[in-house]
């Protein structure tokens, strides 16, 4: 069957235009968004999406900081950095990269950030608003996921999601955005992962098959029904040595037979990754509007 493509560049751009008019009126009030990265060590996936983050600030004329630490930097020393940049009237916008080093405790990190800057959407402040649908912010990536399905008129309301993947940056809030009443929700929604039983046969009942699992090709086309709607997720390194830089990125979904079978399907690199950077660009905005409300 012919498929449709899922582009998420395209719907990226349209993310990111609509945010100059929100923009003009911040500037207006002699407001400018900022955002914060931290990055601990020096994971290369980290530093391209990190990168990648203070383009997107450039392009859209937004103030841009970045904190590369060395791997050896200290808990403490990384939650006075975040206290600081919690007190930074310039900053609206926090994030620290995951993974941390293993010395360094994750959720202590993730509770130290202002819920009202953390435009990640990890603190369990915004979690919890999230899963009883009053969110402050949505997580950029599962955000981006649900924008890509209503800008491609596909519809959710009744339909069987599978999300492969239980991560608490990617599956966890994916199903809980899709249950929501309203627009790009009203879903019935299956998380599967590793411990499931019979993973082939759960994802053959979907409708639409969202993909997170961080394993490259793992979705064969044998796994999917016809007629399926499939969204992967992933962004996996893979060897290449034909390639400049000796590897290229590939998705979880083994795309080009998958495509055979379905009748949308996003690309990896193309699809969800343009749209994670948007979502947190618009959280950014939306960050620092919250600050000139009462």
């Amino acid at each position: 069957m012919s498929h449709r493509l899922i582009n998420g560049r395209d719907v990226a751009a349209q993310v990111t235009e609509a945010l100059e008019d929100r923009l003009q009126a911040l500037r207006a009030q002699d407001t400018n968004p900022g955002l914060a990265v931290v990055v601990v060590g020096d994971d290369p996936a980290s530093h391209v999406y990190v990168r990648m983050k203070g383009k997107a600030c450039e392009r859209l004329g937004m103030l841009s900081r970045t904190h590369i630490l060395p791997s050896t930097t200290s808990e403490d020393d990384l939650l006075d950095l975040i206290d600081a940049l919690n007190a930074d009237g310039e900053i609206h916008g926090i994030l620290c990269q995951l993974p941390l080093p293993p010395h360094i405790n994750e959720r202590k990190v993730i509770e130290r950030i202002d819920p009202r800057k953390d435009v990640d959407a990890f603190h369990p402040y915004n979690v919890g608003r999230m899963l009883i649908g009053d969110p402050l912010f949505l997580p950029a990536t599962p955000a981006g996921v649900q924008r890509l399905l209503i800008s491609h008129d596909i519809e959710t309301r009744g339909k069987h999601v599978v999300v492969l993947g239980r991560s608490n940056i990617v599956g966890k809030p994916m199903a809980s955005i899709l249950m929501q009443k309203g627009e790009g929700g009203d879903a019935t929604v299956t998380v599967a992962h590793s411990r499931s039983t019979d993973l082939p046969g759960l994802c053959r009942q979907a409708d639409i098959l969202i993909a997170a699992v961080g394993i490259p090709f793992f979705v064969k086309a044998d796994m999917v029904k016809e007629g399926a709607v499939v969204i992967d997720v992933g962004t996996n390194r893979v060897d290449d040595p034909g390639s400049e830089k000796g590897y290229r990125l590939v998705g979880d979904v083994d795309f080009d037979n998958v495509k055979e079978k379905a009748a949308a399907i996003s690309p990896s690199p193309g699809g969800v990754g343009p749209m994670t950077i948007a979502m947190l660009m618009e959280n950014t905005v939306k960050a620092a509007e919250m600050t000139l409300r009462p």
